[in-house]
């Protein structure tokens, strides 16, 4: 598409020479004789630049820059003057013009500043939809009580500088939580820098953070700027916290407390500004007793304490996650629009979703590509959940019965729902005990499906591949196991 440049000159024969030039580089050009002519085609045309005469009868450059401003922030307009001289492109320059240019205008020195002008214009635009779109990904769905109260809080943190620790299992949005902190603070145009702590391994984690010198270790080519030094001025999301060293929870606390880094191989300290927002989908306290967690950088994250709620909690929400989901996938693969027949969406809402909103987007999308008709049925989500081993709904409604059948019992013993694919609750004296199980059994039919193609099932679940092996070794897994 051409890009439009309206001229504003009261000198017909400037605007002819310019029209001249223009058009034979590929530009369309808008010519006004006056300011207020201009201000009017500026409202009606939307041009991609202005080319602006400051010497003009009636309303001259500068006022109509003024006004332009007002009206549009964001259109570039370059200055002519044939009376050019420092004090006043410095004016116009402080007041929004991009450049300015002096009389004789030489065709090369207009072009080069037009193509600048206009490529800056589309940069930011590109930048603005970019932005949008982060922001629409990082949207947080659904209307239910406990949602509702989770924004009370990100709305009264977010305002501050205080340090929130956000808990909650894994999939229930904790990053989500942490970007709208960010986004309605006063630091919402410096960096919003990401560190999973549980994907770093523990000999790297230190440099990862804070950075290091030259020569510091073996494998030190070069320097490192560390992510607490690129995130300042901003925030810094520490995700899975609850996996880190001793020695390293140590080194945050530092920073936490007197506000300095200390790059590895450096013999002094550097000071960053950073908001520090962490995450864990561990029990803290419980890692405290057991001598694995500071109970000093416990009290310093955890000023303002934010829990993430897991899906089974909030099963009103589902049906706005389905089409949130469902319209987003479409968009990027160029998909078909699809919708879930209402048997369809009352499975999906009684599932028990351990995997919590990251399963149900990655059930959706399997469904959407599994399933042929142009409504995904309650058969096609049955057919989904039995291709990819997920756990049955947890209370599903049973047939209706038949009446004056003579077989009743039969009937509701067919009816009866499944017994669940996992560990059995009455087992387990605590919480933690049955969530570390149902990860084994989940772990091992997963690595079952992957063939033992840790790669490939690491990426399936999105876990870090390094987190995955910690896993194994957690819970004793090993190929024999998975190959009985």
């Amino acid at each position: 598409m051409r890009a439009r440049i309206l001229v504003i000159d009261d000198e017909e024969a400037i605007r002819k020479s310019l029209r001249m030039v223009l058009e034979y580089e590929g530009y369309d050009l808008i010519e006004a004789a006056s300011g207020p002519e201009g201000l009017e085609t500026l409202k009606r045309e939307g041009p991609d630049a202005i080319l602006l005469d400051i010497k003009m009868p009636g309303m001259d450059g500068m006022e109509v820059l003024q006004q332009a401003r007002s009206r549009d922030a964001h259109t570039p307009i370059l200055m002519i003057s044939g009376h050019g001289d420092i004090p006043t492109a410095v004016d116009a320059l402080r007041k929004g013009a991009y450049d300015f240019l002096e009389k004789p205008l030489e065709s090369e020195r207009v072009l080069a500043a037009l193509r600048n002008a206009i490529e800056r214009k589309r940069l930011r635009e590109e930048n603005l939809r970019l932005k949008h779109e982060v922001e629409a990904g990082y949207r947080m769905i659904g209307e239910a009580p406990v949602l509702r109260s989770v924004r009370e809080a990100i709305a009264r943190a977010a305002p501050t500088s205080a340090t929130v620790l956000i808990t909650g299992e894994s999939g229930t949005g904790k990053e989500l939580i942490a970007w709208d902190i960010h986004v309605r603070s006063a630091r919402a145009d410096k960096p919003f820098v990401k560190v999973n702590c549980a994907a770093i391994p523990e000999d790297l984690i230190e440099s990862e953070l804070f950075g290091h010198e030259k020569g510091s270790f073996t494998g030190a080519t070069g320097r490192q700027q560390g992510k607490f030094v690129q995130a300042d001025g901003g925030t810094i999301f520490l995700d899975e916290i609850g996996d880190m060293s001793a020695r390293t929870q140590a080194k945050v606390l530092r920073v936490l407390e007197g506000g300095e880094v200390e790059p590895v191989g450096l013999a002094k300290t550097v000071r960053v500004d950073v908001r520090v927002i962490a995450a864990t989908n561990k029990d803290l306290p419980a890692e405290i007793r057991e001598g694995r967690f500071r109970e000093d950088l416990f009290f310093r994250l955890n000023v303002v304490p934010i829990a993430s709620p897991p899906l089974r909690d909030r099963r009103e929400d589902i049906p706005a996650l389905v089409e949130h989901f469902v319209e987003a996938f479409c968009a990027d693969n160029n998909y078909r629009r699809r919708v879930f027949s209402p048997a369809a969406m009352v499975r999906l809402q009684g599932r028990p979703w351990r995997g919590n909103i990251r399963e149900l987007r990655n059930f959706v999308e399997r469904a959407l590509i599994m399933a042929e008709g142009e409504t995904i049925e309650e058969q096609d989500v049955a057919d989904v959940e039995q291709a990819g081993v997920y756990p049955a709904a947890a209370s599903p409604a049973p047939p209706p019965i038949p009446a004056g059948d003579g077989h009743t019992p039969a009937i509701l013993e067919a009816a009866r729902p499944a017994p669940p694919i996992g560990p059995d609750p009455a087992q387990f004296a605590t919480l933690q005990q049955y969530r570390e199980e149902a990860e084994k059994v989940f772990i091992l039919r997963k690595l079952r499906e992957f063939r033992w193609n840790v790669s490939r099932m690491a990426k399936a679940i999105e876990t870090p591949r390094s987190n995955l092996y910690k896993k194994l070794e957690q819970y004793g897994i090993t190929r024999d196991q998975v190959q009985e």
